[in-house]
This record gives structure tokens, C-alpha cells and sequence, in this order.
């Protein structure tokens, strides 16, 4: 195993075309020592350490859209000025990721490339309509984050290709919004499931609503039928509890009933409704 440390984005794209497949970037690296104990092998030959190329690292705003390096780390999103003040349910999905040390260390690129069903950053990323640059050899494409994924762990990133940014619109001020995650504890846990949402009320109307869940789909994507059934009507908790069961049957119709889905059917509607009425905060 070879360990490389380029120096700029070009040297990234070179180094993977170099290295035909055989090479892994690495940033915070957090998964990849879980890889090493117990995946010895599915490693590549080599690594490709991009956490110390500044640009990677940066957090700003471009022609009206928040760019994000994808070595930025989950603390590094949390704690950034912009990122609070225009894209604020971001911050507060990173900011329930693993433990301090983690935040610290592991990255929003990694967390979307690693594309773990429990990864907390997507759900947000995909309300916010995200888009990802993704560099190669051949030059840059931009793809929205929903065509990202092919399955869990499995994304349409190909030998000699990674992610080099992450865009997102900024959120207007009087957006409604909320993250949830379910795990086996307050604290320190693993998602068992995530939810994120994005809505705009007027006068108690719900005028749009973008709703996200993980580990619920076999791949992450908005719940469209909740969302349309909520478009119009008044926000109210018997509109969310009916919207909680919507997603429930989405979920059924899309995976069919498995040995979990007696837990899962209650589990997803009651959170549902928990991170509708976070966002407008009703007392559910």
C-alpha cells in the first residue's frame, strides 16, 4: 500500500488517472480504518490523502450558491458563518454525526461518497437540492445529488473520478426547516433512520415542502407523494400524521414487507410527523 500527498486539485485528478482504479482518496479517513480492520480486502494499492489541500477545505459563497469542499470536515460545517446563517439545516444535521472526535476528523465528501444508508449529511443535502462536481482526467460534470447514488455504498463515481464540490442554494430566511435522526441512543448513535425537511408557510398554508428520509428507500430520494399531498393545506398535526402514513406506504409499495417492516411502518410515520412539526414547531 503506497500513501500519496498532492499538493493541488490537478495533482488529485493526475494521481487517479495514474493509477487506473487501483487508487482510494482518503480525507478524515474515518471509514477507511474500518476498512482496514475488517475489509483488508477491498483496499486499493493506494492512497490518495487530500485533508491538507486548502481549497478542498474552503466554505463560500459563488454567484449566489454556497460552495463546499469536500474535505471540509462535519465541525468545520458547524461552526461556519455562512453555513449558519444560509444554509442552517446543514449545520444542524452535521452537527449530531458521531461523536466530537469524529466531527472533527471526518468530512462532508466523505460522508456522501462512503454513501452509508446512515449517513446524516444526505438527507440535508437532498432538500437543499445539492449538486456535486465531479472531476476526472476528462474534465468536470456537474450531476444533482439525487442521481448520485446507485445503491447503498455505491454511488456513479468511476475509476479516475471523485468529487471535488458540493453546491447548494441558500435557504431563504423564513424557511421552515428540521432534522431528525432515530438511533439506539441520545448520544454517539449510528442513525437507524434520518429525516430532513424544508418548508414555506404563508399564513398557515404549506406553499412547498421537501422531505428526505434514510434508511427508509433503497437508495435516498424526496417522498414526492407526501410532499404533493401537503402542498396547499393548512400545516396542522392531523395533516402531518396523515403524511407520516403516506411516507409508510411509499416505503412498503417501494421495498414490499420484509421482517423488519412491522417495526419500520410505525417507526418512519411517527417520524414523519416528529420532523414536520419540529419544523414548525408544534409541541407532536
Amino acid at each position: 500500500m503506497q500513501y500519496h500527498k498532492p499538493k493541488n486539485i490537478s495533482e488529485v485528478t493526475e494521481l487517479l488517472d495514474t493509477f487506473n482504479g487501483s487508487a482510494q482518496i482518503i480525507a478524515g479517513g474515518t471509514d477507511m480504518l474500518v476498512e482496514t480492520r475488517y475489509h483488508q480486502q477491498n483496499l486499493k494499492e493506494h492512497w490518495i490523502d487530500i485533508s491538507e489541500i486548502d481549497e478542498l477545505k474552503q466554505i463560500h459563497v459563488i454567484d449566489g450558491q454556497i460552495s463546499i469542499g469536500p474535505a471540509a470536515t462535519h465541525s468545520d460545517i458547524t461552526g461556519n458563518d455562512v453555513i449558519k446563517q444560509h444554509a442552517p439545516l446543514l449545520a444542524e444535521a452535521c452537527r449530531v454525526i458521531g461523536s466530537l472526535q469524529i466531527r472533527n476528523r471526518g468530512t462532508i465528501g466523505g460522508n456522501v461518497c462512503n454513501a452509508s444508508p446512515c449517513a446524516d449529511s444526505i438527507p440535508a443535502l437532498i432538500v437543499l437540492d445539492a449538486q456535486l462536481v465531479i472531476d476526472s482526467a476528462e474534465g468536470e460534470q456537474v450531476k444533482p445529488i439525487s442521481e448520485f447514488f446507485i445503491k447503498p455504498y455505491k454511488t456513479i463515481l468511476t475509476p479516475g473520478s471523485w468529487l471535488k464540490n458540493i453546491r447548494i442554494h441558500k435557504m431563504d430566511t423564513e424557511d421552515k426547516f428540521a432534522f431528525l435522526k432515530l438511533g439506539r441512543r441520545n448520544a454517539l448513535a449510528i442513525s437507524r433512520m434520518n429525516f430532513a425537511v424544508v418548508m414555506k408557510i404563508s399564513n398557515h398554508i404549506i406553499d412547498s415542502v421537501r422531505l428526505a428520509p434514510g434508511s427508509v428507500y433503497p437508495i435516498w430520494r424526496r417522498v414526492t407523494e407526501a410532499e404533493e399531498f401537503l402542498q396547499g393545506k393548512k400545516a396542522s398535526e392531523t395533516m402531518f400524521k396523515e403524511a407520516g402514513k403516506i411516507v409508510a406506504d411509499s416505503m412498503i409499495k417501494t421495498s414490499g414487507r420484509r421482517w423488519s417492516t412491522p417495526y419500520k411502518e410505525p417507526a418512519v410515520a411517527n417520524l414523519t410527523e416528529r420532523v414536520l412539526c419540529k419544523a414548525v414547531k408544534f409541541d407532536c
